[in-house]
Parts: C-alpha cells; sequence; structure tokens
C-alpha cells in the first residue's frame, strides 16, 4: 500500500492533476467532443477537450511565453484571476474605457465569474498546466477587448480569435462547429463583418498570453487593443 501511494505521488504532478495514457487521452477526447459539440455551454466537456487535445499547441504557447518579458514574468510569478485576487471595489472606481472598469462591466452584464474556470486535470506537465489555466482566466478579457458578449455569436468570434492566436484544437473545434447553431440573420453578420476582422486581428495580434492584463487595470481598452494589434470591433 505505501508503494502505491509513493508511485501515485510520483505522478500527481500538481493538486488535482490525474495521469492518464495517451488511449485514455483519446478516449476523454473523443466523448468530451461529442458533448462540446452537442451543449456548448458544457465548460467542463470544453475544458477536458482542450487539456486532452492541447499536446502540441499548448509547449508552444509556454515558449512564446518564455521568449517574451512579459510572458516570461507570467511564468515566473503565476498570477491567477480570481475573485479572490481581484478588488472588484477599485475595478468599479476606474474610468469608464479603461482595462480594470470595462472587464468588471462585461462580468456584471454577462453575470460570470473568472472563478468558474476550471483547474486543469489532465495535462501532464505542471508548468503547461499553468499556461492552460491562465488561457482560461484571460478568455473573458479576450471578450473585453473583442466587445463581444457571451451569446453563441460573440462565443464563435472569440473562439476564432482564439483559434488563431493559440492553435489549440478546442478552439478550432468550436470555431468550425459553433456557427451551425446561429440564425440566418447572424451567420450573415459573422460572415460579412465579424470573421473577417476576428481572422485579421487573430494573424495580427501578438501573443494574448504575454499581457500582465493584472497590471494593466488603469490602461484604456482602446490603448492596449493597438498595443496587441486588435483591430477596432465593428
Amino acid at each position: 500500500e505505501e508503494e502505491e501511494e509513493e508511485e501515485e505521488g510520483c505522478y500527481q504532478l500538481y493538486p488535482g492533476h490525474i495521469p492518464t495514457s495517451p488511449l485514455q487521452k483519446a478516449l476523454l477526447a473523443a466523448g468530451s467532443a461529442f458533448m462540446a459539440l452537442y451543449d456548448p455551454y458544457r465548460h467542463d466537456m470544453v475544458a477536458v477537450l482542450g487539456e486532452t487535445t492541447g499536446c502540441l499547441a499548448l509547449p508552444n504557447l509556454r515558449d512564446k511565453m518564455k521568449h517574451h518579458p512579459e510572458g516570461y514574468r507570467i511564468l515566473q510569478e503565476r498570477p491567477r484571476i480570481r475573485l479572490s485576487t481581484l478588488d472588484m471595489a477599485r475595478l468599479r472606481g476606474l474610468p469608464d474605457g479603461s482595462l480594470g472598469r470595462e472587464y468588471v462591466r462585461f462580468l456584471e452584464d454577462n453575470k460570470v465569474s473568472p472563478d468558474t474556470r476550471m483547474p486543469p486535470k489532465f495535462v501532464d506537465d505542471e508548468e503547461l498546466a499553468y499556461v492552460i489555466q491562465r488561457y482560461r482566466e484571460v478568455h473573458d478579457l479576450m471578450h473585453t477587448l473583442l466587445g463581444m458578449p457571451t451569446n453563441m455569436l460573440g462565443e464563435v468570434v472569440v473562439k476564432w480569435f482564439e483559434a488563431i492566436q493559440t492553435g489549440l484544437p478546442m478552439c478550432v473545434l468550436g470555431a468550425a462547429f459553433g456557427p451551425v447553431r446561429l440564425s440566418a440573420r447572424k451567420l450573415q453578420v459573422l460572415a460579412t463583418e465579424l470573421l473577417p476582422w476576428a481572422i485579421r486581428s487573430g494573424r495580427n495580434a501578438s501573443c494574448i498570453l504575454n499581457v500582465y492584463y493584472e497590471q494593466r487595470w488603469e490602461q484604456p481598452v482602446e490603448s492596449l487593443r493597438e498595443e496587441i494589434g486588435i483591430f477596432p470591433p465593428p
């Protein structure tokens, strides 16, 4: 029993980590992909899909962070975006148009919380587990910077931007199959206005994980968009 406990402890790379074989990851990926397509709001399935299919994209994102001064600091300091780490009263008091004020406005208008982002379980590398955690926790900031709500159209637009930025198969899948749930009118808006803009912005922007957002709360959203390379929303 002691040997089994030592063996389990050896393989658990971080709290909550569940070691899985390649076959187990493939089965989890297939099952979570089916459920995520059936119900895109199953965030737990979307999370599992991201972890079990990100074996190539996550190291690439980690390397981009390591080779960027601000990204490297994030990897070293491991900041977290949670209600316990945010001074919500201070952010509400910032000027309209600042990143912090608009982020809080987005959370309140869409009734979402940063605490709903699930911790990683199936990433077999502690540093890469932080990378995907960071991606999840800045997702709402992408909505803020892109000016997109949390309805299906807004999520599809953000997923197209993130797919180009991150290369995560989960984002590619959401971008490709999300539009099937849109009405004809919203499909037209997506195809003619939002999608070309999201693709151009995704290609033009620098890596979104290389921004220390917690130190940019007072920066105007327009200024940060320009710095990152995100074109103004249509």
